[in-house]
């Protein structure tokens, strides 16, 4: 009876003293100019962050040339903080794969592995650890895609390199039409899951029924550790007589909240523009669905994740690094949203 009421409280010690993964939080950047911002570096520090995600550039296929080329390159104004790592990311717009062939995906790779690694020494570093190849690839073009990350991993350039790849939702439910990328890991986008472009009240930046839907049943089995990707960022969805019209870069919570320019619905997230609006090129009658999220969105969208991820260490990364964003959360916000994981 001695031995087992030893044993019994032995497991229970090793139980209370197993150590919680560690989750290392961070952010994207994601502008086409690195400054040095101290109230940026600020947020850095105070996570603790010991590497940031930046946005190399992106890649689009141009029809003059009949080629995939950079669009929107990043220039770094100054260097990144000596105590942070770069993780370049590089996102391709999946039309490029049904563009191109395979032979074509390998000189795609061998430039975007030298453009990279030029983009890294312009920020002050010398090296990497992780490129990250940010795509939401089909069905259609998962074969060229993924002929296209194998080629990039056997560059010379990536030698000893991690490879990483974003993850959607619709891809974790559909593994056996979207295959599993030929990457050392994903990562998990918790971000822009609704239909955007669908008139109505949802909120297509975080949607927990989505979550539901896609994740639940799916998730824990995925067979590529996963880092998450969680929003920040807010945006106006314009629609016109019903119909999408875009997203407003002239349109912020001042804008929203100014009755002379829009009046609310009732409790809902739509705004009927009660005047002509040409700063923004917008009219008199369009709808605006002020779209933003909310430490408590955050907070059931990490508890939710906890329970169906995997257990392992991961980063956990805030999408994107800006003061106007972040200024909505307290620190104590996101420190509960970290520690969920």
């Amino acid at each position: 009876m001695r031995k087992i009421s030893i044993l019994v409280i032995s497991v229970f010690l090793f139980i209370g003293c197993k150590q919680k993964p560690v989750t290392h939080p961070t952010f994207y950047y994601w502008r086409t100019d690195y400054q040095n911002k101290k109230a940026e570096t600020a947020y850095l520090n105070q996570f603790k962050s010991k590497s940031l995600y930046v946005r190399i550039m992106d890649v689009d296929f141009n029809p003059d040339l009949q080629l995939p080329v950079p669009v929107s390159p990043i220039k770094f104004s100054d260097p990144l903080p000596k105590e942070t790592d770069i993780i370049p990311v590089v996102f391709i717009v999946n039309e490029v794969f049904n563009k191109i062939d395979t032979m074509q995906t390998a000189v795609m790779a061998d430039r975007i592995a030298k453009f990279v690694g030029a983009k890294v020494k312009q920020a002050g570093k010398q090296n990497y650890k992780e490129l990250q190849i940010d795509c939401d690839w089909t069905k259609g073009t998962r074969n060229r895609y993924f002929k296209f990350l194998e080629q990039l991993k056997a560059n010379p350039l990536l030698k000893g390199k991690t490879l990483s790849v974003t993850l959607r939702l619709h891809q974790v439910k559909n593994i056996v039409s979207s295959g599993v990328p030929p990457a050392e890991k994903a990562i998990l986008m918790c971000y822009n899951m609704g239909n955007l472009r669908k008139y109505g009240e949802q909120n297509s930046i975080l949607d927990q029924r989505e979550m539901d839907l896609y994740l639940k049943d799916f998730l824990q089995q995925y067979p590529l550790p996963l880092d998450v990707a969680l929003p920040l960022f807010e945006w106006a969805v314009v629609f016109r007589n019903g119909q999408y019209a875009g997203i407003s870069k002239r349109i912020s919570k001042v804008q929203i909240n100014d009755k002379k320019l829009f009046k609310q619905r009732g409790n809902t997230i739509l705004y009927d523009l009660q005047v002509d609006y040409p700063a923004a090129g917008l009219k008199q009658g369009d709808v605006v669905r002020w779209e933003e999220i909310s430490a408590e969105n955050l907070l059931v969208t990490s508890k939710f994740l906890s329970r169906y991820l995997s257990a392992g260490e991961r980063n956990l990364v805030f999408y994107h690094l800006d003061t106007d964003l972040l200024k909505h959360f307290t620190n104590e916000d996101l420190q509960k949203v970290i520690a969920n994981f």
